[in-house]
């Protein structure tokens, strides 16, 4: 609460010790740092519009002091030069604005959660804004260490105007941690990340599935056609080494034979509410059940028919280029990399390859919404800039000519606007040479989106208006499990999945059954009945 009241405080004294007047600019969302006359006073109402008003005056903002402000963004950083090019003019607009100047912080995909972590735990004052999520980038962790600033709404009022008034009442609830703010969520952009297989639908059809892949059953079938008909083309030639794969596939046979919905944020992926009609009853069919013994069963009978290659636990390749010069007939990822990227380039490489989209939960119709805290903004609590730090994220979300810089680029080096509205490349364009990165996945906004004439639009929107169907919102976002007294059962648990899952996942054991009965026993070992009593305790604390 000091860190609150210090900011509201600090507002307070701004606001009294200034006599100048602000005006409001168009597509502005801060007031600038030069003194207006009273006749050039706007006001602005609780929607962030502004509008005419004699009586009413509205504090300027200092902005006299350059700032830079540091942007904590995970993945590598770019290196053909464009990415810096785009930022000398995103630069001078926002210093224009506000007199700040962005400056991006990478973490790259090598340990980044550790690093992550550590870069936040030093809290010294080298990052100011800081690319989070509850769900894989341990927000809700971080905000209990005290990494994160408690944002009140006088100082998101204040500096991050247009922000504040487009995000409801609901929202800003799910981003509260003891009843503060303490994350600005990416609640108006459309995405779906559920997981699932791409599959070539001429392949398809061959095999007789006319109407495409929809079930596990038809994926079967699907790989079978492959092994018996395409010579030299491994069915799904998965990268069976990293963890990601193995997850999404264990978890989306779960989703896809059961109604249990998948608890994210945990140190484990093993834990589930039984069902949308039961959230708070705690279940894990890695546990109990026969799910995981008809999933071991099934993946053995998979494994020796070939549908991967027999040496996939080791294997590092890169599925989807495979996919794209016609060696394997899958690629599991999600939906949103299915119609922006796979489809196209396939349409391209692969012409009448026509390929799908199989989404695991489709068979029951089980299927969650993408959490509106998958990617958030917070504000490092060794921010020495808070203030001007909301003020240039306020700019990155709403302001179209920031957004589109910082989204898509340079305008005619980058990116073209096609007569429909649609985002095109220039001629020439060549993605490795000149793409620019950012990955600003905690903050899009749907109102500044061009839509790209390079995706498979009506795939995208076919799938869109399905899920709009049954999905329903990620119950769970704003629950903050406490596993401090569980940690060293948590850590043992996921010891235990790691060992024994991919082989259940990949149909390496000679006895599934067997193996899923030592799996079950090592995870009681570990703990697994003390944490499930625990977390069922926190969830039993917030039913009423």
């Amino acid at each position: 609460m000091r860190k609150k009241f210090l900011a509201v405080l600090m507002v307070a004294c701004m606001v009294a010790s200034m006599t100048a007047c602000g005006k409001k600019e168009k597509n502005n969302n801060t007031t600038n740092a030069d003194t207006k006359t009273s006749e050039e006073t706007t006001s602005t109402d609780a929607s962030g519009d502004t509008s005419s008003d004699d009586t009413a005056e509205t504090p300027s903002i200092d902005t006299s002091k350059h700032v830079v402000i540091n942007y904590m963004i995970t993945g590598d950083k770019p290196t053909n030069g464009k990415t810096e090019e785009m930022m000398e003019k995103l630069n001078a607009i926002l210093t224009e604005k506000v007199n700040a100047e962005l400056n991006i912080y990478w973490i790259g995909w090598t340990d980044y959660l550790t690093n992550y972590n550590l870069t936040l735990a030093q809290n010294d004052g080298s990052v100011d804004l800081v690319g989070t999520a509850t769900d894989w980038l341990d927000a809700w962790p971080n905000a209990k260490k005290g990494a994160f600033l408690e944002l009140s709404e006088d100082m998101l009022k204040t500096y991050a105007p247009q922000t504040y008034a487009s995000v409801s009442a609901d929202h800003w609830e799910m981003c509260k941690l003891n009843g503060e703010i303490y994350l600005i969520p990416e609640d108006n952009y459309a995405q779906w990340t559920n997981h699932g297989f791409m599959y070539r639908g001429d392949w398809a059809k061959e095999a007789g599935l006319t109407n495409g892949v929809h079930s596990w059953e038809d994926l079967g079938t699907y790989f079978q056609y492959i092994k018996d008909n395409k010579t030299d083309v491994i069915p799904w030639d998965a990268s069976g080494s990293g963890t990601t794969i193995m997850n999404s596939l264990s978890g989306g046979w779960i989703s896809s034979k059961t109604d249990d919905i998948f608890i994210e944020g945990l140190e484990v992926p093993l834990f589930y509410g039984a069902s949308k009609d039961d959230l708070y009853t705690l279940t894990s069919a890695f546990y109990e059940g026969n799910e995981l013994v008809d999933f071991a069963n099934t993946m053995k009978q998979w494994a020796e028919a070939g549908y991967w290659r027999s040496d996939v636990l080791n294997y590092n390749g890169d599925t989807r280029e495979e996919l794209y010069a016609g060696q394997t007939g899958a690629d599991q990822h999600h939906t949103q990399t299915w119609y922006t990227t796979v489809r196209p380039k396939m349409d391209e490489k692969q012409p009448g390859s026509d390929v799908g989209f199989f989404y695991f939960g489709e068979e029951t119709k089980n299927l969650t919404a993408l959490s509106i805290t998958h990617g958030a903004t917070a504000i490092s609590s060794g921010s020495a800039n808070p203030e001007r730090a909301l003020m240039v994220y306020d700019l990155l979300r709403n302001d179209e000519e920031c957004y589109r810089l910082f989204n898509y680029g340079i305008e005619g080096k980058q990116y073209t606007v096609n007569a429909e509205g649609q985002l095109e490349r220039p001629d020439g364009y060549d993605d490795t040479a000149d793409a620019i990165q950012t990955n600003y996945w905690w903050g899009r906004n749907d109102a500044l989106e061009l839509p790209n004439s390079t995706w498979y639009n009506e795939g995208k929107d076919q799938k869109f208006q399905e899920y709009s169907q049954f999905a329903i919102d990620y119950p769970y976002g704003q629950i903050v499990f406490n596993t401090d007294d569980i940690k060293s059962q948590m850590s043992n648990l996921s010891d235990v999945f790691n060992t024994y899952m991919p082989i259940i996942a990949f149909g390496k054991s000679d006895n599934p059954e067997g193996t899923v009965k030592e799996f079950r026993s090592a995870l009681k070992s570990a703990g697994i009945e003390d944490v499930m009593a625990e977390l069922q305790k926190q969830l039993d604390s917030l039913k009423n």
